[in-house]
């Protein structure tokens, strides 16, 4: 395991402005031709071409090719974290039902950027680290999410951890269905107004907790 880890990490993390702007574009290169070209004729050889580089400058900064696809999916994956995060930070403090509404919309504006980019990506993610990615995005996500509700003024939750936890689960099911699925494009409004009245009533429940039932006396 710890070998097929490190094959997939960069040679270099680029510190200079010029060269976060060559990975940049070997990224861009990598999706350009994972999108045109499939997954099985993704090369070093295609994307430096579509990059405009040489591959040796390629293998500067990446190894191998599925490092570089590795590098991609990391890229892509800490985007909609960010992109969650930053809202959570933004609406903490605020009434629980624009908390709800602010994360469905903020995760799907991210996951659904471009769909066929994140389709592309689920097969890169099988084999290239990806349940490590994308569970470290979930946590970040859950984190957020979490202290978002902590500071809901119109709530009180037992354990926000396990409300945030349950709430991403809810969002990424049917995403992933979504982009798998060949839905129409007229699905995904459709998609986000079900997942908007799924969590926001989810998380509004937690307002109206019934009581528990007493337990009978014992018969002496």
């Amino acid at each position: 395991m710890n070998a097929v880890v490190t094959t997939l990490k960069p040679r270099k993390t680029p510190v200079q402005v010029r060269s976060a702007a060559t990975v940049e574009t070997l990224h861009l290169a990598a999706i350009q031709v994972l999108l045109q070209e499939g997954l099985s004729r993704c090369t070093t050889t295609r994307i430096a071409e579509r990059a405009g580089m040489s591959v040796g400058s390629l293998y500067q900064y990446y190894p191998n090719r599925d490092a570089l696809l590795a590098g991609v999916l990391e890229k892509h994956l800490e985007g909609i974290a960010d992109a969650v995060a930053r809202t959570c930070h933004e609406h903490r403090g605020k009434q629980l039902s624009q908390m709800g509404s602010a994360f469905v919309v903020a995760f799907l504006a991210a996951k659904l950027r471009d769909p066929r980019e994140a389709k592309a990506l689920y097969a890169v993610a099988e084999e290239r680290g990806g349940a490590v990615l994308a569970a470290r995005m979930r946590s970040r996500i859950e984190a957020a999410v979490a202290a978002m509700l902590a500071s809901a003024p119109d709530v009180r939750f037992d354990d926000p951890a396990m409300v945030a936890k349950i709430a991403l689960g809810a969002l990424v099911g049917p995403v992933q269905t979504f982009l798998k699925e060949h839905a129409p494009a007229q699905f995904r409004a459709r998609l986000e107004r079900e997942l908007l009245l799924l969590v926001t009533a989810y998380l509004q429940a937690h307002q109206f907790k019934p009581e528990r039932p007493r337990t009978p006396a014992a018969i002496t």
